[in-house]
């Protein structure tokens, strides 16, 4: 059975993403700071039918608590097949560049930023024991510099001196590992699942949770022979949702 791992998923998209997984066959940890909201979940979907999913205590921005959550995974299964970087905040609103506070920048930065690069350092060495690992970076539109620069973007007034700027160095590190990776069978890349409702921005997002969690469980189940070092966007009106950088 393959295992995935997703982080931040005992609510909305990582959650739906944790069951459609599931759903799949796959053997699902829910990754989550609060183990006890990490077990309501897992009740949740067992209560809907899913059995093969498992609550795991894992804080991003903590790596004794990344480490443990690794050791746990390895002992229990040897191995990692998906590895779903989900977890994430936006920070308080505003984000003036000019005067948003740095301290709150590095909080932002240590869950979307480096806590992804501590998360997938440690649980690389399983992802190279699977068959073929997929690494799926939850990323945001609103890292991409290239529409950032288009005034005719939708979004293009939503500049945020951290949230966004987090999601831009978070694709710029997805571009570095799966160039590294590159020789492997395993795939990255960064997906984003589009402005949807959720609790993280009080519901005003026009997708539905479900739709956009498919979006990213599409390119989590992704096999050696999909695409890796790419930005896919669910709100992408391109060929294949490619996203520019």
């Amino acid at each position: 059975m393959k295992t995935a791992l997703i982080t931040g998923a005992n609510k909305s998209i990582g959650f739906e993403t944790a069951r459609i997984l599931a759903g799949h066959g796959y053997f699902v940890y829910i990754g989550c700071r609060d183990l006890a909201k990490g077990q309501q979940a897992v009740e949740q979907l067992k209560a809907d039918g899913l059995t093969t999913l498992e609550a795991l205590q894992i804080d991003v921005t903590d790596k004794a608590s990344i480490e443990a959550a690794q050791q746990y995974v390895e002992q229990n299964n040897g191995k990692l097949d998906v590895l779903v970087n989900n977890a994430g905040i936006s920070g308080s609103l505003p984000q003036s560049a000019e005067t948003f506070e740095v301290s709150a920048i590095r909080e932002v930065y240590d869950t979307n930023f480096f806590g992804v690069i501590e998360v997938t350092q440690a649980f690389l060495p399983l992802l190279k024991k699977a068959e073929a690992g997929v690494i799926a970076n939850v990323t945001s539109g609103l890292g991409s510099l290239t529409l950032h620069s288009d005034p005719s973007w939708p979004y293009y007034p939503y500049k945020t001196a951290a949230y966004g700027t987090s999601k831009s160095a978070l694709n710029a590190y997805t571009i570095v590992l799966a160039y590294e990776l590159r020789d492997t069978p395993i795939r990255v890349n960064a997906i984003d699942p589009g402005y949807t409702a959720t609790d993280f921005n009080n519901h005003q997002g026009p997708l539905k949770v479900e739709d956009s969690a498919a979006f990213v469980a599409k390119y989590a189940v992704i096999g050696a022979d999909g695409p890796t070092g790419k930005f896919f966007s669910h709100d992408a009106q391109t060929e294949n949702n490619e996203c520019p950088w």
